[in-house]
C-alpha cells in the first residue's frame, strides 16, 4: 500500500464519519522510508490552513532544535497523531486549539500504527504526551520517559516534550535540547552506518 492510498482511505473514512461536517486533514509529510519518524498531537490553526504538519510556532522551534542538533527536518518524516484541528471556541467568542479528546486519539490510533508501518522507521520520536500515551501504556507520562530509548513492538521509541511546551514553559527549552542532543548522537550513528553500507 502506498502512503497517498492510506491517506484517500482516510478521507474518506474522516468524511463518511463526520458527514455534513468538513474536515481539514493534515498528513504527514517528509522521506518516504526515513529512519526517523516524528509524532505530533494534532495541527494547529497554521497547520490546517497550509494542510502540513509543524509550520506555526511550534514547527518554527522544532525546526530551530533540529538545526541546533545538525539535523535536517527534510530527511524524516512527520506526523501527528490526530490528523484534523481540534477546536473550541474561546470566552471571547473565537475558535481556539483543544487537545484533541481520548475518542479522538482512539479514532486515529490504527491509522498511525498502519503510518509507522508504511514509513517503517529505526525510530519513533513521540512529541508530548498525547502521542506517547496513543502508542503506548496510557499511564506512561512524558516527564518521567523522555530524553530515554524504549521499546515499541520492536523498534525504537524516543520520547520528547512537544515544541510548543517550550513557549508556555521557557524552563523545559535546556531540557529539551539536551534530550535532542542524546538523539541527534544516536541519529549520526545510524546517518553513518547507512553510508559505510
Amino acid at each position: 500500500m502506498s502512503m497517498d492510498k492510506l491517506n484517500a482511505e482516510l478521507t474518506a473514512f474522516i468524511d463518511g464519519l463526520y458527514e455534513g461536517e468538513k474536515k481539514v486533514l493534515v498528513f504527514g509529510e517528509g522521506e518516504a522510508n526515513a529512519p526517523v519518524m516524528l509524532v505530533g498531537e494534532a495541527p494547529g490553526e497554521q497547520e490546517s490552513l497550509l494542510g502540513r504538519p509543524f509550520v506555526g510556532k511550534a514547527g518554527k522551534n522544532l525546526d530551530e532544535f533540529l538545526e541546533g542538533a545538525g539535523m535536517e527536518r527534510s530527511a524524516l518524516y512527520v506526523t501527528n497523531t490526530v490528523k484534523f484541528r481540534p477546536t473550541k471556541v474561546s470566552a471571547a467568542g473565537r475558535t481556539v486549539n483543544r487537545p484533541p479528546t481520548q475518542e479522538e486519539v482512539k479514532l486515529f490510533v490504527p491509522w498511525l500504527e498502519r503510518e509507522i508501518a508504511l514509513v517503517d522507521p529505526k525510530c519513533v520520536v513521540t512529541l508530548g504526551n498525547v502521542p506517547l500515551k496513543a502508542l503506548t501504556d496510557r499511564r506512561q507520562v512524558i516527564g518521567s520517559l523522555h530524553g530515554q530509548f524504549m521499546d515499541l513492538n520492536g523498534r525504537l521509541l524516543f520520547p520528547m516534550y512537544h515544541p510548543a511546551s517550550v513557549i508556555y514553559n521557557p524552563s523545559l527549552k535546556e531540557v529539551y535540547r539536551r534530550d535532542l542532543l542524546v538523539f541527534a548522537q544516536w541519529y549520526k550513528k545510524i546517518r553513518s552506518f547507512a553510508h559505510k553500507t
